[in-house]
């Protein structure tokens, strides 16, 4: 059976979906964009300062379900500009600084509300 996951410490869902669904040990994390879960609003900044709050939300529903970034088997990034792939990789990076999971990463046309970066997790126990 499913378990929706749920924390205040990641921007709520702004649509018809969950931050994230746990099933047989699995953890599917929605696509998480730079919302700052406080004051719901886009952080100020460039590609890095948007994957960094992308990454932190990552992280806080990871705890909220009982897992890390050592957990995770599999991203998906997208972003609005491949020219953005570099400067992302930069900082995705230090959240993976061994064994990092497998990743695709794709250009879009455009993103939920005008977003550099959105990333969606999935992770195993």
């Amino acid at each position: 059976m499913k378990k929706v996951i749920y924390t205040e410490h990641a921007p709520k869902a702004v649509g018809p979906y969950s931050q994230a669904i746990e099933i047989k040990d699995t953890l599917y994390i929605s696509g998480q964009i730079p919302l700052d879960p406080v004051t719901n609003k886009i952080v100020e900044g460039g590609i890095k300062e948007q994957t960094i709050q992308v990454m932190e939300n990552i992280r806080a529903v990871l705890k909220a379900a009982g897992y890390s970034f050592e957990n995770v088997v599999k991203s998906t990034c997208l972003l609005n500009d491949m020219d953005n792939f570099a400067a992302m990789n930069e900082v995705y990076a230090k959240y993976y600084p061994e064994n990092p999971p497998a990743r695709a990463a794709y250009q879009v046309v455009k993103l939920p509300l005008g977003v550099l970066v959105e990333i969606e997790t999935i992770a195993v126990k």
